[in-house]
C-alpha cells in the first residue's frame, strides 16, 4: 500500500510533468482508503483558461470520474503546496478525509503567484470541516518545483 511519501512524491512527478508542459509547478494526487492512487494531476490553468484548473480541482474531478463517485470519503489527497482558499472548500465539498500539502502559501508567493494568505487550517477550521491536514511533507522538494519553473521555458505565475 502506498504511503503518504509516496503519494506525495507522485503529486512531484505530474507537477514536474506540468511544468514540462509549460503549466505552473503545481501537481495533486488521491489515494482511496485502502491506499490505491485514483489520479495524479497537474495544475492546468494557462492550458485550459481556466483559473479553476489548479491541481487540486483537476484531481477532484479525475478522481470523481474515475470512481463514479462525487464522495471522496476516506480518500487522501497529496498536494505540492498548500490549498488556497478554493481548493480547500473544493476538498470539503468533496469530503476528502486528509489533504497532505509540502509546500506552503508563502512559498508560492516568494515564486510570484497571486496567493490570499488564509491557510488553509484557518478555513477548515472556521467552516467546522471534517478535513484533517498534514503539513511540510517534503516540503523541501515541493518548494524546489518553483525553482524548476522559473528555470524553464515559461515561468509567469497568475
Amino acid at each position: 500500500m502506498p504511503s503518504h511519501e509516496d503519494l506525495m512524491l507522485a503529486a512531484i512527478e505530474i507537477a514536474r510533468t506540468g511544468v514540462a508542459a509549460n503549466q505552473s509547478p503545481f501537481g495533486a494526487a488521491i489515494a482511496t482508503a485502502d491506499g490505491r492512487i485514483v489520479c495524479a494531476t497537474h495544475n492546468t490553468v494557462r492550458a485550459t483558461t481556466d483559473p479553476t484548473a489548479h491541481a487540486e480541482v483537476n484531481a477532484i474531478r479525475k478522481a470523481c470520474q474515475t470512481l463514479d463517485t462525487i464522495d471522496l470519503s476516506g480518500c487522501t489527497m497529496a498536494t505540492t503546496c498548500e490549498p488556497c482558499p478554493m481548493c480547500a472548500a473544493a476538498i470539503h465539498w468533496a469530503r476528502i478525509d486528509t489533504v497532505i500539502y509540502g509546500a506552503t502559501i508563502d512559498d508560492a508567493d516568494h515564486a510570484g503567484f497571486n496567493e490570499l494568505h488564509v491557510p488553509c487550517e484557518t478555513i477548515y477550521k472556521t467552516g467546522h470541516s471534517h478535513v484533517r491536514v498534514i503539513r511540510g511533507l517534503l516540503q523541501t522538494r515541493c518548494a524546489e518545483l518553483f525553482n524548476l519553473w522559473k528555470n524553464g521555458p515559461n515561468p509567469n505565475p497568475y
